[in-house]
């Protein structure tokens, strides 16, 4: 089984489907039993989501955006 270490180690190629089938086995079983690991691939799951919703050219109301974005994460919680 993986460490934590490792498995923050490999997230990224993990959430981009860069793994070969035996590391993603190894990767969802360590998940089965970390909550703290699947815990921080949901985060990585929900910045990845964020940073896909940012407009591609610079915006000129930024802070305006980013705390749209805020909101509307916050919305999504409750």
């Amino acid at each position: 089984m993986l460490t934590c270490k490792e498995q923050v180690a490999r997230s990224s190629d993990f959430l981009d489907g860069q793994l070969s089938f035996r590391e993603r086995l190894m990767m969802r079983h360590h998940l089965m039993f970390c909550a703290t690991c699947r815990r921080f691939i949901r985060q990585m799951r929900l910045m990845q989501a964020t940073l896909r919703k940012l407009p591609e050219s610079p915006v000129p109301n930024l802070d305006q955006l980013a705390e749209k974005l805020a909101a509307e994460r916050r919305k999504n919680i409750r």
